[in-house]
């Protein structure tokens, strides 16, 4: 009876796995970090537009505006930050996650 216990403790217990401990180097210092919109525009335009422009809009989201990116903020988090898999070819630079890192957890401001 107590396997069966301590076997659904492990399966229906929470979830509170922070970032920082699962991942040592993700941990940015966002007051070092200028992270305008500008500079996220040009990650973007540099890493992002050939696949997310309204020519070709893979998975149907297009990334040139300002109010597109920041409706696609959490999912840029997810997939460029913490996943790393987006762009497909190869991860972003350290400096540039950062960028979009500290830009979304301001709350994606249009400077």
């Amino acid at each position: 009876m107590s396997i069966i216990t301590v076997m659904a403790t492990f399966t229906t217990g929470c979830y509170y796995d922070k970032e920082e401990l699962l991942y040592p180097n993700s941990a940015v210092d966002c007051s070092t970090v200028s992270a305008t919109y500008a500079k996220v525009q040009s990650i973007l335009t540099n890493k992002c537009n050939n696949c997310h422009s309204a020519r070709n809009a893979a998975g149907g989201v297009v990334l040139e505006t300002y109010d597109q990116v920041k409706a696609h903020a959490g999912r840029i988090n997810q997939r460029a930050i913490v996943e790393k898999t987006m762009p497909p070819t190869a991860a972003l630079a350290t400096e540039e996650i950062a960028i979009l890192k500290c830009w979304i957890s301001s709350g994606t401001p249009n400077n």
